[in-house]
């Protein structure tokens, strides 16, 4: 090979000669020297809007990947148990004397449920003007919730992530249902009553139901209650199967139903899916797992007539499918590995950018030099090139 003097050419223009360093031998970049580079405003405007385009992204990928991500998997439920727990918390505007309350499962097994739960006398206005409790379907205003804007990120859990119903539910401390408030604003021995507690059922399809003292199933030295008394507007503070964990939200949790109607039948139709949310070990809260159920619902109610039984029905399936939720995020090393690809490719776009911007500036800066030149000369101008 022809050295640069064979070809006319200043080796000095192309970096510097020779060097005592062995790695610089090996160097694969070449430099001109600093009297021989152009600098451009269009290169530096270049440079900035890489940068800036690059920070972005990277900062997105860092969030990504500090947030992770979701799996959800849906398999055949494995080892299934036959007890399940139901968890309540409701408030029925009726005296607790005059409520009966009573499970019926596909087993053809009856749980006398009123002697499992806990009542309390307490006033309806206690609990009604409560922050945050609302019609199913409906917000505290009554309008009808559409779920735009609820499942803004890829979890699909609204404002929570797995880590945070894990953390919430595995906090350490025996999940208790709170103390009914005190007698107030009201008459004093309360017009409404509070039914609270845990029982378990058999994990089959079943019918948990409310009515009215001697309604619905005989019972006998019942005593007839009168019909002007029933009033089976109500209150759900908790609704919930499996392990009670009171941060987690269910659909029926703090919901509001009121009828002016004596005889009124309310209708919950339930699909219970048994479901595990589990971290991964690249997270903080790795090792933690919580083993619950979550259920879809959907609503009837209408007025009956005098010849059928009224109440607060809930009818519960069982699905036999197990839902696996799994946070999981991505080693550092392939965080890293996408920075790098991330700022690697904006580097290239912006070459080629840069590149072919400069290339239609020369092109159009040449045409209109050229007519230019035509137009005070007269004469049309050769390209030569």
């Amino acid at each position: 090979m022809n050295g640069f003097a064979d070809h006319g050419l200043d080796e000095d223009a192309f970096g510097e000669k020779g060097g005592s360093s062995i790695v610089k031998a090996f160097d694969a970049f070449p430099k001109a020297k600093p009297q021989y580079i152009t600098k451009t405003s269009g290169g530096g405007k270049w440079t900035v809007a890489m940068l800036a385009i690059s920070f972005f992204l990277i900062t997105s990928e860092f969030t990504r990947w500090w947030r992770g991500y979701e799996n959800h998997t849906v398999a055949v439920e494995k080892g299934v148990g036959h007890n399940l727990q139901i968890n309540l918390d409701i408030v029925l505007k009726m005296a607790c004397k005059d409520i009966h309350i009573n499970v019926q499962d596909a087993a053809g097994d009856r749980i006398l449920a009123g002697d499992m739960l806990k009542r309390d006398a307490t006033n309806w206005a206690q609990w009604v003007d409560s922050k945050g409790m609302h019609s199913l379907g409906k917000d505290a205003q009554g309008r009808v919730i559409t779920g735009e804007g609820y499942h803004e990120r890829e979890e699909g859990f609204g404002e929570e992530h797995v880590h945070d119903i894990v953390a919430a539910a595995s906090g350490g401390r025996r999940a208790k249902f709170g103390k009914t408030p005190r007698l107030r604003n009201g008459p004093a021995g309360g017009d409404s009553c509070r039914m609270f507690g845990s029982l378990d059922v058999n994990k089959v399809q079943g019918d948990f139901h409310i009515t009215a003292r001697g309604h619905g199933y005989q019972e006998w030295g019942a005593e007839h209650l009168d019909h002007n008394v029933f009033n089976f507007s109500h209150i759900v503070s908790e609704l919930s199967f499996g392990a009670f964990y009171p941060s987690l939200l269910n659909p029926l949790d703090r919901t509001i139903s009121a009828t002016p109607n004596h005889f009124h039948k309310f209708q919950y139709f339930l699909s219970v899916v048994p479901t595990v949310y589990t971290v991964d070990g690249a997270t903080p809260y790795s090792g933690h797992t919580i083993f619950t159920n979550q259920y879809a619902v959907t609503e009837q109610s209408h007025m009956v007539g005098e010849r059928q039984v009224p109440g607060i029905f809930f009818k519960y399936d069982i699905e036999p499918m197990l839902l696996t939720v799994e946070e999981s995020r991505d080693s550092f090393l392939r965080f890293m590995v996408k920075v790098i690809n991330v700022f690697s490719g904006v580097i290239v776009a912006g070459h080629w950018g840069f590149t072919l911007t400069d290339w239609a500036i020369q092109v159009l800066g040449k045409r209109r030099r050229q007519m230019s030149e035509g137009v005070l000369t007269g004469k049309a101008h050769e390209n030569y090139d």
